[in-house]
């Protein structure tokens, strides 16, 4: 316990922080009355006894590596780029799937997946390329809705960050792009009209044409490339226009 002290002593000098401290009475509270070490303390504790940060953790029940299952609990109003994973060093994985499936066909995948795995992030990141960066859309960003609701995450290539003009024979052949504006960001179809930036929702969406000056006031940061989003579980805000509804006739 002594060396405990005087280890946690010298990190708390260091830090200039008396709350990386660690008395005795104190270690003794941790180890035999279940006293939760603080934040500052636990560092200590992982640096003095050499343990991962996060195995620390998850004596406390913090698993880090599940911060992806809980992230439908915040919505966040505004659209923005999102770094919430770049810190998981696992992730549970299809490993072995039914022979049978078939990528030309819609299938439910909790059926096709014979078995999960756990595995390090270090080896995915063989694969993944820099380029690449991901948005989240915000639960009152309904630029991009219908086709790309709220609350969806997009994966966007920073390498095509050109807006290209064009003709489209739908919408979902015209590039979408991820533009960053002073007040925040956005997902939305884009054109430049001399010097300036439109950015043009969907026709079904509420939210009304901008023109920004470009690239003083908008910056498209790249195009979306993919995008994972859930249906039914958004509902327009009081601050969002009902959208008009026209009578079909039969």
């Amino acid at each position: 316990m002594r060396d405990v002290e005087s280890a946690s002593a010298r990190i708390a000098q260091k830090f200039d922080n008396d709350e990386f401290a660690i008395p005795p009475s104190r270690l003794s509270d941790i180890e035999t009355k279940g006293i939760v070490p603080s934040i500052f303390r636990l560092y200590a504790l992982a640096a003095i006894y050499r343990r991962e940060y996060r195995e620390l953790l998850a004596w406390y029940g913090i698993e880090l590596d599940g911060i992806p299952a809980d992230l439908g609990f915040g919505q966040p109003q505004r659209s923005h780029v999102s770094e919430a994973l770049s810190n998981v060093n696992l992730v549970r994985l299809p490993t072995k799937l039914d022979p049978g499936f078939s990528l030309e066909k819609t299938t439910d995948l909790k059926r096709v997946i014979e078995q999960w795995g756990v595995i390090p992030m270090a080896y995915l990141s063989l694969l993944a390329e820099d380029r690449y960066t991901y948005g989240y859309i915000g639960t009152e960003d309904f630029t991009m809705h219908p086709i790309i609701p709220p609350g969806s995450f997009v994966q966007v290539d920073e390498s095509k960050n050109k807006i290209i003009e064009g003709t489209w024979r739908s919408e979902f052949e015209r590039p979408i792009y991820f533009v960053e504006m002073r007040d925040g960001y956005t997902c939305c179809w884009c054109s430049l009209k001399r010097d300036s930036m439109v950015l043009q929702p969907h026709p079904l969406s509420p939210t009304p044409v901008r023109v920004l000056k470009y690239p003083q006031e908008a910056e498209v940061l790249g195009q979306v490339v993919g995008v994972a989003m859930r249906f039914g579980d958004w509902h327009y805000s009081h601050s969002q226009p009902v959208p008009r509804v026209r009578a079909a006739l039969i």
